[in-house]
């Protein structure tokens, strides 16, 4: 039996203009649990994970893709999507997460597009490879492994360019179902929105749809509530701030996500995650040391 295994490296000098042309921001390989899911939740980068073995499924836009290895999927920012690894063949995958400015047209250039997120390649090892070389970049750090990172980002939407454009488009393409626009409005919305008093009312009045009309579409596609993915996705960027912000307390990490009570948040914090803020930003830095 395959052992549970997790292993990711950040990128040690990323930049903070948000102008940059292109940042990778981390990259990582695991070998997961069967029944392992992640979401429904949204990124605020691009993801990219490449199947190395087992299967799982992926779920966006409402369509559900069946994957195993070879496959490769695309996640966009600010995209809601799940993705579960299978019972009894749980997969094992590669990632890379990215942003900047260039990183839209870099994608469309290589061939990705809402209607084609999942690829698949009979010889996965070259963009294998190139998954790893920029974890072990990161892993080794140096003043240049972000312009490497960058570099070798470049050559593996090249070899999806070259793999797209031979099979001339032809994949998990399907029509967009009635009520996609929607939910796509409301995770917007959430998205951009989080960091202020949100009421759902005034969301939907806003969007121009019934309340219950609108929380019943959302958790028919989404399994969840628009309250309860706000508020994951509230505890979401605090994981984050938490990680990234050692300078900023836990109260005003609290009001930056948009929870002005600081028990309530180390309360969902606790309930979502089994620890505090505090002990979830201390463990994270000694994965660090």
């Amino acid at each position: 039996m395959q052992q549970d295994m997790y292993t990711v490296a950040s990128n040690p000098i990323i930049s903070s203009d948000e102008r940059a042309p292109l940042n990778v921001l981390f990259a990582g390989e695991s070998q997961t649990k069967p029944l392992h899911r992640l979401g429904p939740k949204v990124y605020d980068f691009y993801l990219m994970h490449i199947v190395l073995s087992g299967k799982g499924h992926f779920i966006c836009d409402g369509i559900r893709h069946e994957l195993r290895a070879g496959h490769t999927f695309l996640i966009e920012p600010e995209q809601l999507i799940s993705y579960e690894s299978d019972s009894d063949e749980p997969w094992r995958y590669r990632w890379v997460a990215f942003n900047g400015m260039q990183s839209a047209e870099l994608v469309s250039s290589a061939g990705f597009a809402a209607e084609q997120q999942v690829v698949f390649g009979s010889d996965k090892r070259r963009a294998a490879v190139l998954f790893r070389q920029i974890y072990e970049t990161f892993r080794r750090g140096g003043a240049a492994a972000d312009m490497r990172a960058a570099g070798y980002l470049h050559l593996l939407l090249a070899e999806y360019k070259s793999l797209l454009h031979a099979q001339s488009g032809s994949s998990f393409r399907t029509a967009q179902a009635e009520g996609d626009h929607l939910l796509q409005q409301v995770v917007h919305y959430l998205s951009t929105q989080y960091a202020h008093p949100v009421s759902i009312e005034q969301m939907a009045e806003s969007l121009g749809y019934n309340r219950a009309y609108l929380s019943r579409l959302f958790k028919q596609r989404t399994g969840v509530s628009p309250v309860t993915f706000l508020l994951k996705l509230r505890i979401d960027k605090a994981r984050r701030m938490l990680r990234e912000r050692p300078e900023l307390t836990i109260e005003q990490i609290s009001a930056s996500v948009g929870l002005q009570d600081a028990l309530y948040f180390s309360k969902q914090f606790r309930r979502l995650h089994g620890q505090s803020p505090t002990s979830y930003r201390e463990a994270m830095r000694g994965l660090g040391e």
